[in-house]
């Protein structure tokens, strides 16, 4: 028996990737994992529970959002 365990991962885990590899160029990581956790907890709070497809959506509007003022602030 070995002493290393592996975490499991997040549910979103496919969601943070799929959004990395959509906005690279655009967000880092760390911006996308923060999205994507406080989508997470958004949706708990207003439907009681967080689908991952559900939270994709959430996370997607949040970085596109936050692409859109970054533009802006040029």
């Amino acid at each position: 028996m070995t002493d290393h365990t592996e975490a499991d991962p997040t549910p979103y885990a496919e969601v943070e990737s799929v959004l990395c590899d959509e906005f690279a160029g655009i967000h880092s990581t760390t911006t996308v994992t923060r999205c994507v956790e406080a989508a997470h907890y958004g949706a708990l709070e207003v439907t009681g529970y967080a689908h991952p497809s559900l939270v994709e959506r959430i996370a997607r509007k949040h970085l596109h959002v936050l692409a859109l003022v970054a533009s802006e602030r040029g």
